[in-house]
């Protein structure tokens, strides 16, 4: 394994494990972030995209829903393969860039302003999609929202989005580094149990050992009675 300090997990009944821990990733921010994006992306959509004859519309909630999507079934699948869960997080990374510059892009057709900097209206959406991210703390607000304020609601949270999988997805790569895939993982898992079948047997074999001599103590304890 050259130097790759695998952490191994176990069973209740202390059997080891080639699992690693499974990730609840709904409980992960930007994983509820993402969600808010695609249930976002269909109400701008429906509402200030043509129904029909443009692509745009589906690329963007395509976009979103890969985003979410490939986060969920990333981190189920991490649990056997890491290499998998990098690959489908890079994806979904993509995935937010790509909705990310659509949003962009119907702010600059339509000569709406794109917020940020030291502007108090990007400043206060900024500090919301900060300390919210599931969607009932944002849908009492859409219904009230034009297009331009909702595009920048959906650009602050896809840049949120991207900063914290970037961050997580450098997270897993040093994990990875550090501890190997599924195959160090099931070397680890063999010689762990191997030397807790050792561990088991010797003392076993230190409680016969003990056994046999209080056997032979009792023994000559009655050999001496009845001498």
């Amino acid at each position: 394994m050259d130097n790759k300090q695998v952490n191994v997990n176990h069973y209740k009944d202390g059997t080891t494990s080639v699992l690693r821990k499974a990730v609840v990733f709904t409980e992960l921010r930007f994983y509820q972030r993402s969600d808010v994006l695609y249930q976002i992306t269909q109400i701008f959509c429906q509402r200030y995209l043509p129904q029909y004859g443009d692509r745009t519309v589906d690329q963007m909630v395509q976009a979103a829903r890969s985003t979410k999507q490939n986060i969920a079934e990333g981190s189920s699948d991490g649990q056997t393969s890491m290499e998998v869960e990098m690959k489908l997080l890079g994806i979904a990374r993509g995935s937010n860039k790509e909705l990310l510059e659509d949003y962009q892009d119907y702010l600059k057709r339509k000569g709406k302003v794109e917020w940020f900097g030291k502007n108090q209206r990007f400043e206060r959406m900024h500090d919301f999609c900060k300390y919210h991210s599931k969607y009932e703390d944002y849908q009492p607000l859409l219904s009230k929202m034009n297009d331009e304020e909702l595009a920048n609601m959906a650009i602050c949270l896809c840049h949120q989005v991207d900063k914290a999988l970037t961050s997580y997805i450098e997270r897993k790569d040093r994990e990875f580094t550090t501890e190997g895939g599924i195959r160090e993982r099931m070397t680890a898992a063999r010689l762990e149990q191997r030397e807790t079948q050792k561990q088991i047997i010797a003392r076993q074999q230190k409680e016969i050992e003990t056994l046999r001599a209080e056997v032979k103590r009792l023994r000559a304890l009655l050999d001496g009675d009845a001498g």
